[in-house]
Formats: structure tokens, sequence, C-alpha cells
């Protein structure tokens, strides 16, 4: 089985996700990147766009607006200025 990776999106409102995933992706101030169990730390502001959170075949979409993502060897955290599941 491949590595997961830990993954938590919160909102000023809220803790929207935390979980094991197998990939997210989001858009970042300098343009959209993914992220898998193991990559390398970095931080980064994000634009206005959407996270796509990919798990077991399935990918859950939440719209996000600014914040910032942070990736640790512990995994990924995502602080949004605003951040809801999209419809």
């Amino acid at each position: 089985m491949a590595d997961k990776l830990h993954f938590s999106l919160v909102s000023p409102e809220r803790e929207l996700f935390a979980g094991l995933v197998d990939q997210v992706d989001a858009p970042g101030s300098e343009g959209d990147f993914g992220v898998l169990a193991g990559h390398a730390p970095f931080m980064t502001a994000l634009k206005e766009g959407q996270v796509r959170v990919h798990d077991a075949g399935k990918v859950t979409v939440y719209d996000v607006r600014g914040g910032f993502a942070d990736v640790t060897p512990e995994g990924l955290t995502i602080l949004a200025a605003y951040a809801m599941e999209a419809a």
C-alpha cells in the first residue's frame, strides 16, 4: 500500500477536513501544486481557487479564497481565509 498524506483544511469558522489522503492539489499564489506523502517541506500563499482532495479514487473539492499552505514532514495543513465544500 502506498503511503498516505496527513491533510488538514482549516477556515476561521471550523476545520473542514482532517485525515489521511492520497494527494491534495491546491491553488498556490505562484501556480497550482500537488502534494503527495513524502513531499519536500515548503510554505506558500494561496490564491482563490479549488483544493482537490484525492483518496481511494474519490475527489472532494473545496473552494478557497486566500490563506496559506504549509507542507512539513508530518503532512499538509491549509489555513484558508475562506473555505467551503464545492457544490
